[in-house]
């Protein structure tokens, strides 16, 4: 007979997040201890950590994290690096020796700014050309990978359980205004550092409890806008399509809802006439986009959250507030772990979008 923790259980991953609308800082810790009541939906073969304003004297500088496998695929990416961007700061990440987390790659960051000559001969702007750029390393420089690559944000993850790889990145010596988590692991790949949650592009991250079946069909749809999905899992595709339709098509997060967990067609004719003309618009031109199967998942970027379940809701996810402070969790008890006395307890319907942002990012918008 099999004991629990020896079966797959597809629905088990944990995920959590909080942002402070007032940017106010938030300890690491906090988010950590989010994950502690979830243990048992994790397997160990994955955790992660993606932090919000965590490096406020390199705000300016693209934030990249990279993984190694060996020294000479960091000679050959530095070189690489060198020649597309001003590297200002080059570092190894901290961390701490812990039992629980073995078999540890080179792990470094780097604060860089695109070289100006680079984007004026490919007549892109800098997040189109760090895109391109991230994408290239992780597709034809082996042992080298890409994990994190945002403005002031940073993603942290590895192979154990997430409070473990919490402590092994030394999260506690962090404070940012937003945080998110993930626990468990991409359900249908081996284990290993770079395919553990978050999974993020630029500055967006997604953290993902669930198994999407429209994969293939998501893959080589976005694919064909110079993506390039390395891993063979389903959130590194979720996390495509948000930069796809956010960045470059311009979709508001409403409206990238409305086509990544777009209404049934009876349903949308049951809408106010413009709202169901939108919708229809939307899940005609981005038919391919729409995800299927059961999740949850947590989309951050620098200006807040959102979060958001399948049609059907096929997957838990529970908000709360305190203050200007918001949380969201795959269970409420995670909540609590994090602040007991939250008030405004609501579970969002499915494929409704729950969407937060700061209060600075809603004064640009």
């Amino acid at each position: 007979m099999e004991l629990e923790g020896q079966v797959r259980i597809p629905s088990g991953c944990a995920i959590s997040a909080v942002v402070s609308k007032d940017l106010r800082p938030i300890s690491g810790e906090t988010v950590i201890k989010s994950m502690i009541p979830m243990h048992d939906r994790s397997n160990g073969l994955g955790g992660g950590f993606a932090g919000y304003g965590i490096y406020p004297d390199y705000k300016d500088f693209y934030a990249f994290h990279i993984f190694y496998d060996s020294r000479k695929a960091q000679e050959e990416c530095e070189k690489y690096l060198k020649d597309h961007f001003e590297i200002v700061q080059a570092e190894t990440i901290p961390t701490r020796k812990i039992p629980e987390i073995n078999d540890v790659p080179l792990i470094w960051r780097y604060f860089i700014i695109p070289l100006t000559s680079q984007m004026l001969r490919l007549q892109v702007d800098e997040k189109e050309y760090t895109a391109r750029c991230v994408m290239y390393i992780n597709v034809h420089l082996d042992g080298a990978f890409v994990f994190s690559s945002g403005k002031n944000m940073g993603i942290f993850k590895a192979v154990g359980f997430p409070e473990d790889v919490g402590r092994f990145y030394q999260l506690d010596d962090y404070e940012g205004y937003e945080w998110t988590a993930h626990g468990r692991y991409p359900t249908n790949t081996p284990g290993w550092w770079g395919g553990a949650h978050p999974f993020g592009l630029l500055d967006y991250s997604v953290v993902h409890n669930g198994e999407i079946s429209s994969y293939d069909a998501n893959r080589r749809f976005i694919e064909m806008f110079g993506y390039k999905c390395t891993l063979q899992t389903d959130t590194e595709v979720i996390t495509y399509i948000a930069d796809y339709l956010l960045r470059k098509q311009k979709l508001s997060l409403k409206e990238m809802s409305s086509v990544i967990a777009a209404s049934f067609w009876d349903t949308i004719d049951h809408k106010d006439p413009q709202e169901a003309k939108v919708q229809t618009y939307l899940r005609k031109i981005y038919s391919s986009l729409l995800i299927t199967g059961p999740f949850s998942i947590i989309l951050g970027f620098n200006g807040g959250l959102m979060a958001l379940n399948d049609r059907l809701k096929l997957r838990s996810m529970v908000t709360a507030r305190k203050g200007n402070t918001v949380y969201i969790a795959s269970e409420e008890a995670a909540i609590r772990a994090m602040e007991p006395d939250v008030t405004n307890l609501y579970a969002p319907a499915g494929g409704e979008p729950f969407i937060v942002l700061t209060d600075e990012y809603e004064k640009e918008v």
